[in-house]
């Protein structure tokens, strides 16, 4: 009998700097999964990014529209194929994790894949040289794309 199957890991390495472009991604990442039909869940570092994050998916791009949902506020429905929430509590089940906390999120193993976003920030690449080699450390392969 065999355990559940390991997530794919993907590190997609931003060339520009910025918590802003690092959010501005992941908005993008997550509409492009959405439109390939996929559910996402954006785990955000604090409640202020989540807030941010809720705020960008409506304005990122002219023309976007990713139906999305903060966990644990008043208006969460629980229908909406993109969630944002903060700490392993509020992880929702989705096809795609993207991770924009500082380490290696608990839960991960219910997920077909996660995404990490790095930017060019020296202090972005050292935290996420970290969580590479928890992944690494832990059985899996984590994939490079830089963009």
């Amino acid at each position: 009998m065999t355990g559940p199957a390991m997530p794919r890991v993907d590190f997609y390495i931003l060339a520009s700097a910025g918590e802003t472009s690092r959010q501005v991604f992941a908005c993008r990442l997550a509409e492009k999964a959405y439109r390939l039909q996929n559910t996402v869940h954006i785990l955000a570092a604090d409640r202020q990014q989540a807030q941010h994050l809720d705020e960008s998916l409506w304005t990122f791009r002219d023309g976007s529209f990713v139906p999305h949902e903060v966990v644990g506020t008043d208006s969460e429905t629980g229908g909406a194929p993109v969630t944002i929430g903060v700490g392993t509590a509020e992880l929702r089940p989705a096809n795609l994790l993207i991770n924009l906390t500082d380490g290696v999120p608990e839960g991960l193993e219910s997920f077909p894949r996660v995404a990490e976003i790095v930017t060019s920030d020296e202090d972005c690449k050292r935290k996420s040289r970290r969580r590479f080699a928890d992944y690494r450390s832990r059985g899996h392969d984590p994939q490079i794309h830089e963009l």
